[in-house]
């Protein structure tokens, strides 16, 4: 799950934030590669997906049961064209960016995401492999709306990040809501057989995102996921 850290306002207490992605069907955990950002050539080009040892052994083993790895998710999303898809152009991607692959409950199995951090805004993709259609899932979201993406049936849906305070000058975390997060979950295919990629974006100031930012991301990133099929 992405994470962005940043500080607070000081007051009786140094307070350092951290705002953690949501889960929906995802989990933290197992393997891990970082996207870098590059020099001064950084201008229009995205941060670079480099896989540590784990992250290798991650995608064989995807490979292998022909599953996505999230170095390909990576891949897919952290594009030269983000930011402006995004309605931010004069953004880069900043600090780290992580992917992770975890193991989640046995109806969903592994599920691998990647994330990219810019100022304004986190998205986040991942894909679930479980047998239920993203049709049925509408009845299950509060407030959950019908979409159609690139023609293959989606979801879209409203959740929160869950904001994670540490004390600097010791002391226990808090946690509590964090930033509003707009997520569709779009089916693989059209004849929605079950599971799904989902994006999902949400802000740094906790402003609410930009559902028309969200579709043009999923619009222009999904078709470049390896094994996507045209609706």
């Amino acid at each position: 799950m992405g994470e962005e850290v940043g500080v607070a306002e000081k007051g009786p207490n140094a307070w350092a934030q951290a705002t953690a992605a949501l889960v929906v069907v995802g989990v933290i955990g197992g393997g891990l590669f970082v996207m870098q950002k590059n020099t001064a050539d950084a201008v229009d080009k995205p941060a670079t997906c480099s896989a540590d040892a784990e992250a290798g052994k991650e995608a064989k083993e995807a490979a292998a049961a022909k599953r996505l790895s999230a170095s390909q998710l990576c891949t897919a999303l952290n594009r030269a064209d983000l930011p402006t898809l995004l309605g931010t152009p004069q953004e880069q991607a900043r600090g780290t960016g992580q992917g992770t692959t975890g193991s989640a409950t046995s109806l969903i199995g592994v599920v691998p995401e990647a994330t990219v951090t810019l100022d304004t805004y986190t998205v986040k993709l991942s894909r679930s492999y479980d047998d239920l259609p993203v049709a049925q899932l509408e009845g299950l979201l509060d407030g959950a709306q019908k979409k159609t993406i690139l023609g293959h049936p989606a979801v879209l849906y409203s959740s929160r990040t869950i904001a994670i305070r540490f004390n600097l000058g010791g002391g226990k975390s808090e946690s509590g809501p964090g930033s509003v997060a707009r997520s569709l979950l779009v089916a693989p295919d059209a004849k929605d057989g079950g599971g799904s990629y989902e994006i999902a974006i949400w802000r740094q100031d906790e402003l609410v995102p930009d559902d028309a930012a969200l579709i043009r991301v999923a619009q222009q990133v999904l078709p470049t996921v390896p094994g996507w099929t045209a609706g």
